[in-house]
């Protein structure tokens, strides 16, 4: 979700260098670019190829705001601009709401040369992506991602889907956008909710990859919570230079990239457990990686310092700590059942991105009587 008034959108934010990251995967490689007043400025679209036809795909809050905008930006590369707009919300991410792309596409009779444009969060680009990705079995698609969590997440790596009733993101396919532009203007208009959710994705950096930047994120949360430019600005781009980084090495999830599910085990069972929508996307994954954290202290991996100074970080962003109930008689057993149903699983074995040690992420299992024990301790 993104509010309704843009008063603070251009204005607020000080000029700031384009940062640009290149995700390297040969003839498919693409670059994200990172800056203020993106959006409306033409150059930032000059690279895309040009067609009869663009298709912009957003949502109810966003459209009022940047639709018309991005219109206007890409007015003289496409003969038309068709635009499409989606009930904003996670509980839509569904076959019903994808055919709505679906039937865009094909009452105006769009070409396989059509470019699709996914402005707004991770819900509009990962639905957009998964559209472009089998209308007419491929084209091309461009992420505009309009929340913090998009832009340092979903909208890099080519990760598209939808949501199931029993799993999150479990229908889908691999298709990688021709660009990715994130205009940190658009982050003055979220909710401090939507906020806080992105910077959830953000601190799962640290921990799996980079320590200094943990450091730095405990150091700069005030700024990043003011929404200060700068401090958003190199928040977003090292969080695209690590996602970047696995990409390369790892397009299609086989191995390294999992590690960039820390704490997403544990959220996703919220988020199917409560049902769609009720815990933002960010909120359960944030409260997945203390439960993570604290699930490779028991095993011995790390100290329980390192997992309260991980716990204080997710709270400060204002986060929650602590997981729901999702069961009135056996919580533990309904979120073990329902991480059974998780990408990472293998023959009803549930792999868990652990910490290794503060840095430095492993995949493993775990005994249940010992996962159980973790929620048990971790649930309100």
């Amino acid at each position: 979700m993104q509010a309704t008034t843009a008063s603070a959108t251009a204005s607020a934010t000080a000029p700031l260098p384009i940062a640009k990251v290149q995700i390297q995967l040969g003839e498919r490689s693409y670059p994200i670019l990172i800056g203020a007043r993106l959006l409306d400025n033409p150059a930032t679209w000059a690279a895309l190829p040009r067609a009869s036809a663009a298709l912009i795909v957003t949502n109810t809050t966003v459209a009022p705001l940047y639709a018309q905008r991005l219109r206007a930006a890409l007015g003289g590369r496409y003969g038309v601009i068709h635009a499409v707009v989606l009930p904003d919300g996670e509980e839509f991410k569904t076959w019903a709401t994808l055919n709505l792309i679906f039937d865009a596409l094909l009452e105006h009779g769009c070409d396989r040369k059509t470019v699709l444009f996914a402005l707004g969060g991770g819900v509009v680009g990962d639905m957009t992506g998964f559209a472009a990705a089998s209308y007419m079995r491929g084209v091309p698609f461009v992420q505009v991602p309009t929340t913090l969590l998009a832009q340092v997440d979903s909208s890099v790596g080519g990760k598209t889907a939808i949501n199931h009733p029993l799993g999150k993101n479990m229908i889908g396919a691999f298709h990688q956008p021709q660009l990715v532009v994130c205009d940190l203007d658009t982050l003055q208009t979220l909710p401090g909710c939507e906020l806080a959710a992105g910077l959830a994705e953000i601190i799962k950096y640290g921990p799996i990859a980079d320590m200094a930047f943990f450091g730095w994120l405990e150091a700069n949360l005030p700024a990043l919570l003011a929404r200060e430019p700068a401090a958003l600005a190199h928040a977003v781009q090292r969080s695209c230079e690590i996602k970047a980084r696995v990409v390369a090495q790892d397009e299609h999830d086989t191995s390294l990239r999992a590690m960039l599910n820390f704490g997403h085990t544990f959220g996703h069972a919220i988020e199917a457990g409560l049902g769609y929508g009720a815990w933002l996307h960010g909120e359960a994954v944030g409260c997945g990686m203390v439960m993570a954290a604290t699930l490779s202290q028991r095993l011995g991996l790390i100290d329980e310092a390192f997992v309260q100074r991980l716990t204080a970080l997710i709270r400060s962003a204002g986060l929650p700590v602590q997981g729901p109930k999702l069961a009135s008689t056996d919580n533990a057993g309904r979120y073990l059942e329902l991480m059974r149903v998780d990408k990472k699983a293998e023959a009803g074995e549930i792999k868990f991105v652990l910490l290794a040690s503060p840095g430095k992420a492993v995949l493993r299992g775990a005994p249940d009587p010992l996962v159980r024990a973790v929620v048990d301790a971790c649930c309100a």
